[in-house]
């Protein structure tokens, strides 16, 4: 086994779920910690540094790539970095826990590579791309540009289901989130 536990990937398009997904696993399961990623992106108002994101300017994302400090990462969208720290991997397996990602579909497919076998990687499709569109337009938080910026990621994005060790349907939650926690306890028991 590598130096800690199991590696758990949970990777969708903006809007398909994902993040409602992990905090119900977070809820569920208390052998799970969160991986916080580090971002460039600004800081909604109900979001806390730390907590939600390791929120850093662009010079300091930079300093932390030039060390070598990150596990993965990217420019998402224009001076919008998004990353995974080492340090986050360590002080989660120092807790003796396995570790639960909420990640776009590139940092998804670099954990999984790196990780390997420790890693199980889960794709959340949303039933439709209109559907998917409807969520983010509901969700409120994008302006004009950032939505259609967005749409055109979810597009390319949506292509990169099958690299992936399971593929999950969000179309009824109360399903989408039971089948959720199935497929963590299976790859948990399978591997202990």
């Amino acid at each position: 086994m590598t130096e800690g536990g199991k590696v758990i990937i949970f990777t969708a398009p903006s809007g398909a779920g994902k993040t409602t997904v992990v905090k119900h696993l977070l809820k569920h399961f208390d052998f799970l910690s969160f991986s916080i990623s580090a971002t460039t992106r600004s800081r909604r108002p109900h979001e806390i540094n730390g907590l939600d994101y390791y929120f850093m300017d662009v010079i300091e994302f930079q300093n932390n790539i030039d060390a070598g400090s990150f596990l993965e990462w990217e420019e998402v969208y224009p001076g919008k970095f998004y990353g995974t720290l080492f340090s986050e991997v360590s002080r989660i397996w120092a807790d003796d826990k396995h570790i639960l990602f909420d990640v776009d579909v590139q940092g998804a497919t670099s954990i999984k590579n790196y990780y390997t076998e420790n890693a199980l990687a889960v794709f959340i499709k949303p039933p439709s791309l209109q559907i998917l569109i409807e969520r983010l337009k509901t969700r409120g938080t994008e302006s004009t540009e950032s939505l259609g910026q967005r749409i055109e990621r979810i597009k390319n994005e949506l292509t990169y289901e099958n690299r992936f060790d399971k593929i999950l349907v969000n179309d009824i939650l109360e399903v989408t989130l039971k089948e959720a926690e199935m497929i963590v306890e299976d790859f948990i028991k399978l591997n202990d």
